[in-house]
């Protein structure tokens, strides 16, 4: 028998617990560890908001639905790896604290046999003075509670806006390493929009903010999109649905510090200037936890798990951006040091950036980090429960699948604003994501047809089908395995 503990029940770590579950014996124990009692639809936050859906449309409890499908759960959370055990615990454990209930503060050694690190990124608002959610007039969408007290900021400045309030709103990234942009890009748009519905956008001056070199970057160097009859550079389709919306923007911007309805930015010549806010929304930096790891005498070794976040099989060589390579990324997010831990999703260590690095000229980085939200966290949690089943069955160590995010696609729809019938999309899918120039030279790294945006309503339609196949998929309801990560 074996036991699999995963830590983190957001989307890599549901989506290897799932399978696992699916694929494995009930004499194998699969056990999740997370400090939330719910399961979120990420995605959807965008929609809370803007107030066109509740949190309770994207989330649902997670221990009626283990408990039914037979996984294990503990609500608590990590605090440190023990992955030789120590002097009386023979096995490897993680100590883990409680959350809730009756044990709540309870700590715990939790062996096993296989580890799954999917605990996601650390919201390191902290990164950026002031930068704390519903505080200074800026906010959030990263969590469904975030969502929702953004939603209440913005409702109430739309309520001065129609008794004539003239407001400057501000939407992007508040540190200069943050990723998420395309989250950021999508709640811009919805909110333009949600202001023409209440009749107000004449009165708001909307400006997007972020670290990127060139819009439309996405943390990923940006892309050259088939689009339509033609190929069109991602920055260039990003303009022109900002320039239509009327959208501003500042871009090589640092965000360094956040007053009361002041973001005060560093950029890329190297000049401190600051931007006026009625209303913010800034995506904050995504760090490691921070977590320790020791051996079985209790000597730290830290540096063999983690560099922020959990190290893999990339190559983390230091090298001039010229001599990145796709070759560089991990295919089996396998810890080097102990095979039976892994990291998929947002919890692995890139080797470093996608887009080119840049510093302003007080040398200070304003890099875009690397995306690995969405559908390249399910995927790359679907590769390693795959090889922890393969390894169980073969009762060898197997690494047969392999998905590298050099050899990977991504789907990306951003809703650009809710409705049926006046609701909007942009559609982008690229691949791969991390750009191979010697595969495809001519293309920036992508291959084309592969590679392309549309705009239009079907696009929204398409983004609100995936909400609800989804979470009929996070359900596990009937045959949900057939639905693609």
């Amino acid at each position: 028998m074996s036991k699999i503990v995963i830590l983190g029940a957001g989307i890599s770590g549901h989506v290897a617990a799932s399978h696992l579950r699916r694929k494995l014996g009930k004499e194998h124990e699969v056990l999740v560890v997370s400090p939330n009692s719910n399961y979120q639809w990420i995605p959807s936050n965008i929609w809370v908001g803007v107030g066109r859906m509740k949190s309770k449309e994207l989330l649902f409890p997670l221990t009626p639905l283990y408990k039914k499908k037979n996984i294990g759960f503990k609500q608590a959370k990590v605090v440190s790896f023990h992955p030789e055990g120590d002097a009386t615990e023979s096995k490897p454990y993680v100590m883990v604290e409680y959350m809730a209930g009756e044990e709540k503060d309870k700590r715990e050694k939790v062996n096993y046999d296989y580890l799954i690190n999917a605990t996601g990124p650390k919201l390191a608002f902290d990164l950026t003075e002031g930068l704390n959610p519903g505080t200074n007039r800026a906010y959030s969408v990263c969590t469904y509670s975030h969502a929702e007290h953004a939603w209440k900021g913005l409702e109430s400045l739309i309520k001065e806006m129609k008794n004539g309030k003239k407001a400057k709103i501000l939407i992007g990234t508040g540190h200069a390493k943050a990723t998420c942009q395309g989250a950021a890009f999508e709640y811009i748009l919805n909110v333009e929009q949600e202001l023409k519905r209440h009749k107000v956008r004449d009165m708001a001056e909307i400006t997007w903010i972020s670290n990127e070199f060139k819009l439309g970057d996405f943390g990923m160097d940006g892309m050259l999109l088939s689009y339509g009859n033609k190929t069109m550079p991602s920055f260039e389709m990003v303009e022109m649905v900002f320039r239509d919306r009327g959208i501003k923007w500042i871009l090589g911007a640092a965000v360094t510090k956040i007053e009361d309805g002041v973001a005060h930015y560093e950029n890329l010549d190297g000049e401190f200037k600051s931007e006026n806010y009625d209303f913010a929304m800034l995506i904050p930096s995504f760090a490691g936890h921070g977590f320790k790891a020791f051996d079985k005498n209790q000597i730290d070794i830290t540096e063999k798990l983690f560099k922020g976040f959990m190290l893999v099989d990339a190559d983390y060589t230091v090298k001039p951006y010229e001599e990145w390579s796709v070759k560089d990324w991990p295919e089996t997010y396998q810890n080097p040091s102990y095979p039976n831990i892994f990291a998929p999703g947002i919890a692995f260590a890139p080797p470093h950036a996608i887009s080119k690095p840049r510093k302003s000229k007080n040398g200070t980085d304003i890099t875009p980090a690397p995306p690995r939200t969405g559908m390249p966290s399910g995927i790359t949690a679907k590769i390693v429960a795959d090889n922890i089943i393969d390894s169980i069955k073969s009762n060898h160590v197997s690494l047969n699948h392999r998905g590298s995010m050099g050899n990977m696609g991504a789907a990306c729809i951003a809703s650009a604003g809710f409705g049926l019938t006046a609701g909007s999309g942009i559609s982008i899918t690229t691949y791969p994501i991390v750009p191979d120039y010697e595969k495809y030279p001519d293309s920036q790294g992508r291959q084309l047809g592969k590679t392309f945006g549309e705009i239009g309503l079907a696009g929204h339609w398409l983004k609100l089908l995936l909400h609800y196949v989804f979470i009929y998929k996070a359900k596990m309801k009937p045959f949900w395995w057939l639905i693609p990560e």
